[in-house]
């Protein structure tokens, strides 16, 4: 029952911040949403704190996951690779109404908290790495640097303004088509002729 118990309380806090916001939520707005008692937050994760670390971590390992999910055992040219990486950002949860409000809260929070700065920097370390291993097949490495970089920026970035916008399922797709053109439009741009 501990792996459901623990999920469970993941999924009410992805749902609490979603209603409330971060600073709004609390062990009983959680164990409400959860039907549970608020005694087993503690029980299972020491407080709020720590199951918004815990939250936040499922949100990192979920966009993991649908990266290996899409790259799986397949032989792909490392600009496949690049386009599954921003289809990995873009998933269907990752642009849910409580992944999309948990994210921008643990980004405004991790300016403040050691722990949630960690992993926005295990997160920006992911996606920057994962992105310059592909690049690197493609560019000189000066150039797959740069290039690491804008794309990261270029994600963020685009991810960001979806997620604000008053139609944010329209330009999350659109964002997506967007950052998929720049790598694109990049490789032309530096002569490489595995961009097809």
């Amino acid at each position: 029952m501990k792996p459901v118990r623990k999920q469970q309380l993941i999924n009410a806090t992805l749902e609490s911040v979603a209603q409330y916001g971060l600073q709004n939520t609390t062990i009983i707005t959680i164990s409400r949403i959860a039907g549970l008692s608020s005694g087993i937050i503690s029980h299972y994760f020491g407080g709020k704190q720590e199951l918004v670390e815990a939250t936040v971590k499922h949100l990192l390992d979920q966009l993991k996951s649908a990266l290996l999910d899409r790259i799986g055992q397949q032989s792909l040219s490392a600009t496949e690779r690049l386009r599954m990486i921003i289809e990995a950002n873009f998933t269907q949860l990752q642009r849910s109404a409580p992944a999309t409000k948990t994210w921008l809260s643990f980004w405004a929070q991790s300016m403040h908290q050691p722990g949630l700065a960690r992993l926005q920097h295990i997160n920006s370390k992911r996606l920057y790495s994962n992105l310059l291993f592909s690049f690197r097949q493609l560019l000189t490495d000066d150039l797959a640097v740069i290039a690491s970089k804008q794309t990261a920026a270029m994600i963020d970035g685009f991810w960001l303004r979806s997620a604000l916008s008053p139609r944010p399922e329209e330009e999350f797709k659109q964002a997506e088509q967007l950052c998929k053109k720049f790598i694109d439009d990049l490789l032309k741009q530096y002569g490489d002729i595995n961009c097809r």
